[in-house]
């Protein structure tokens, strides 16, 4: 019974530290999938016992980042469409502005979903595009775990309020629970 609680404690350090290595590797913005993505890999061979550390995840970033660059890209240029809706709602240019207003976030929330789950089912020799179609649907298709990730996304929040330096390691444990949900039976 005390080895089962180690081990579960192990993983779930694991996890904190893979937060903050993700939070590393995603510093320029652009490469956040691809940080996830490695983080997502790197939990993938803690969780089979295999050889990994922090060489095999910066391996695993240049891999992803490869292409994942793109993701980055078009996740920020869909961050700043619903910041520029807000903006229009706010300023009452908009007839039916708070329904717009609330669709956009909503619909951001989404996007995030999928990119989370497209990042985590990442492998070296995927396409981006492909695995976003199929994120894409497993976000439609299975609501409470979509709804469990945008809880994960409200902790990460309310520990960067609350102390910035906690928002990182929470990454890991959101990136854990995305794993958890690809890793479940198909939807």
């Amino acid at each position: 019974m005390r080895t089962l609680r180690l081990v579960r404690f192990g993983v779930f350090a694991e996890c904190l530290l893979t937060g903050v290595w993700i939070a590393l590797a995603s510093l320029p913005l652009v490469t956040l999938p691809a940080a996830v993505a490695a983080g997502a890999a790197h939990l993938r061979r803690h969780l089979a016992h295999e050889r990994g550390g922090l060489r095999e995840y910066a391996a695993d970033v240049r891999a992803a980042a490869r292409r994942g660059w793109l993701a980055g890209l078009a996740g920020w240029a869909a961050l700043a469409l619903v910041a520029a809706d807000l903006a229009v709602v706010r300023a009452g240019g908009l007839p039916g502005g708070t329904f717009a207003g609330a669709v956009g976030v909503l619909a951001l929330l989404a996007l995030a979903v999928a990119g989370l789950r497209a990042a985590v089912a990442w492998r070296p020799d995927a396409s981006w595009r492909a695995l976003t179609a199929v994120a894409v649907r497993r976000t439609v298709r299975d609501p409470a775990g979509s709804f469990l990730l945008v809880c994960g996304f409200a902790v990460v929040a309310a520990s960067a309020w609350f102390a910035l330096p906690l928002a990182a390691p929470a990454l890991g444990i959101v990136t854990a629970a995305a794993l958890a949900l690809e890793r479940r039976a198909p939807v």
